[in-house]
């Protein structure tokens, strides 16, 4: 296997890597999402169980603060892991970009442009650092 085999399996793996690191991202928004519905929904059930909208019902109440107390801990964590998961994408899309950029491309055609495509290549580099 050649050098550039072993590159393009390297930039699959990469790709592979930031396609699981993006599903995960997906499923922490998910769980965020529930989690602030949880709190808010205990939170409701509280202060309408407090001013007498809804009659006094010890489960009810009691399933309400668990719901505010599972939802906040849910939350937290799943912050800390949103963030991480955050700064591994940002780390394999810039080693994906860094292994595409040693890709020796060969560009078909005359001389100009040759010259455009290069150009092209170096100002796309520059912006996607």
């Amino acid at each position: 296997m050649g050098d550039g085999d072993a590159l393009h399996e390297q930039i699959l793996r990469a790709e592979t890597l930031l396609e699981e690191l993006t599903d995960a991202v997906e499923k922490c928004r998910k769980i965020d999402l529930i989690s602030k519905v949880a709190i808010a929904g205990g939170g409701l059930l509280i202060l309408v169980t407090t001013f007498g909208v809804v009659g006094f019902d010890p489960a009810l109440m009691l399933g309400s603060i668990a719901a505010v107390i599972g939802g906040t801990v849910i939350f937290g964590s799943n912050a800390s892991t949103l963030k991480q998961t955050g700064v591994a994408v940002k780390a394999a899309e810039a080693h994906r970009a860094e292994l595409i950029s040693r890709l020796d491309f060969r560009v078909i055609g005359n001389e100009s442009s040759r010259t455009a495509a290069k150009e092209a290549g170096h100002r796309h580099l520059q912006n996607g650092r």
